[in-house]
């Protein structure tokens, strides 16, 4: 079989020698033929495969299935054969066509993410951006925040809560798509959107383990906020206030309290923490978002936040003391020792005299003492109760609270005694409002 192909072949390219006639511009004429064709097509055919074989007992086999390189070959010679064209106009069509396709590629890339995002367009980054930089400098600096008048929320929580509460969002840092896409598209239409590397915002980010998206708001008004419908329908007429509570993961787990114990609103004094620092941020765990919180006010402006009938009463998360047997009342004079903590002062009047100061009833913390609008007022554990505070409830006839330790315990964490007595005053408050609908009903 092998020595007939040899001969066959041999024979063909015998006919082919006499067949053509070398031209001088390269191109072999057939006597009777007027196609005119390369010789060197013919050459290279003889060193490719065969596309199919024929035995001698007519047995027929295919070896290549496709034909699409010689398709691409007979569009080449096509477009070489073609009469009057020009070269330089070919290729500059050609690179037309090419560029249309690339853009036609883009445009469909960029309509796939418009349509994955919601109708949202996102920027990557670029190297040596510090865009992000500056968003860490705002969580981590008071004095920033205040002047850009921005807050840094930082978790998909976090950020859910802010804008279903109606706050602005300005900028927002996202490590992957995935990320975005948890969040409600529909409220960051104003919003810059940034894709940044992961390892940046492990970087800038004050979270061991990011979860990967950032979001600079407007600072919040909580005069504006849109909270949740069902949690202010649980609240009951309870007002917290916090006085000079200095620990941001206590008074991040005090507002997550009042949140829960169903508080109208929580007031902070100027000695307080920022409430918008990001470790009460963390501990708050969205509270920001449930109930109005108010801070760095003084006592005149405390004042404004709470209805005319309120009675405010202090609590002191000091150890057990005795009350005094005939008058079952505390004197806070400077020669009590143990309530020295109690004439700290943030006015400056002097105390000259004795008498000045207020003088309370105290009261354990189960007995009744939250009847209609009710304000609790909870101190920092290294500054005790101020002047003001006392006789701010001096003044509403409110009594200093206190819960029983046992012996050798020193005191109660600020955010450890604010939930039990937050708690009981909701219990008490709750039982008071079921008494007076009971008899309304028997009166009706």
């Amino acid at each position: 079989m092998t020595q007939m192909m040899s001969i066959n072949m041999a024979a063909l390219m015998y006919n082919v020698s006499r067949g053509f006639i070398l031209r001088e511009n390269g191109l072999l004429l057939r006597g009777h033929n007027p196609f005119l064709l390369d010789s060197r097509t013919y050459v290279r055919a003889l060193r490719r495969r065969p596309v199919t074989v024929l035995y001698p007992d007519g047995e027929r086999e295919t070896r290549i299935k496709s034909n699409e390189s010689a398709n691409k070959i007979n569009e080449k010679f096509l477009k070489q054969g073609r009469e009057g064209t020009d070269k330089s106009d070919g290729k500059h069509t050609n690179e037309k066509m090419r560029q249309e396709v690339a853009n036609n590629r883009t445009n469909r890339v960029n309509e796939g993410i418009k349509d994955r995002l919601g109708g949202l367009r996102y920027e990557k980054a670029p190297a040596g951006d510090k865009r992000l930089a500056h968003a860490a400098s705002i969580g981590r600096s008071r004095a920033f925040r205040d002047k850009e008048g921005k807050v840094l929320l930082e978790g998909r929580r976090l950020i859910c809560d802010a804008l279903a509460a109606g706050a602005s969002p300005h900028m927002l840092f996202f490590s992957a798509v995935e990320r975005l896409q948890e969040l409600p598209l529909d409220k960051l239409q104003q919003a810059k959107l940034i894709k940044v590397k992961y390892e940046d915002m492990k970087t800038w980010s004050d979270l061991v383990t990011p979860q990967g998206v950032i979001a600079i708001f407007s600072k919040p008004d909580a005069s504006r906020l849109a909270f949740p419908k069902d949690t202010r329908l649980q609240s009951v007429p309870l007002f917290l206030i916090c006085d000079r509570v200095r620990d941001a993961g206590n008074i991040g787990t005090i507002l997550r309290c009042a949140a829960a114990a169903g508080c109208d609103r929580v007031l902070l004094t100027k000695g307080c923490v920022d409430a918008w620092e990001p470790k009460v941020l963390r501990a708050a765990m969205g509270a920001h978002f449930r109930l109005p919180v108010f801070s760095y006010l003084n006592w005149n402006d405390i004042s404004k936040h709470l209805p005319l009938d309120i009675t405010v009463h202090v609590a002191d998360n000091r150890k057990h003391f005795t009350k005094d047997p005939v008058s079952d009342t505390i004197p806070t004079t400077p020669e009590n020792a143990s309530w020295s903590g109690y004439i700290e002062s943030d006015s400056e009047e002097e105390l000259d005299d004795g008498l000045a100061l207020p003088c309370l009833k105290q009261q354990v913390y189960h007995e009744r003492w939250a009847q209609r609008s009710t304000a609790l007022v909870i101190c920092g554990e290294s500054h005790r109760l101020s002047l003001e505070a006392l006789r701010f409830a001096e003044k509403t006839e409110g009594k200093i609270l206190f819960v029983p330790m046992a012996a050798g315990v020193e005191n109660l964490n600020s955010a450890m005694a604010a939930s039990i007595l937050l708690f009981e005053g909701r219990r008490q408050l709750l039982l008071d409002k079921g008494h007076r609908k009971s008899r309304s009903k028997l009166y009706s």
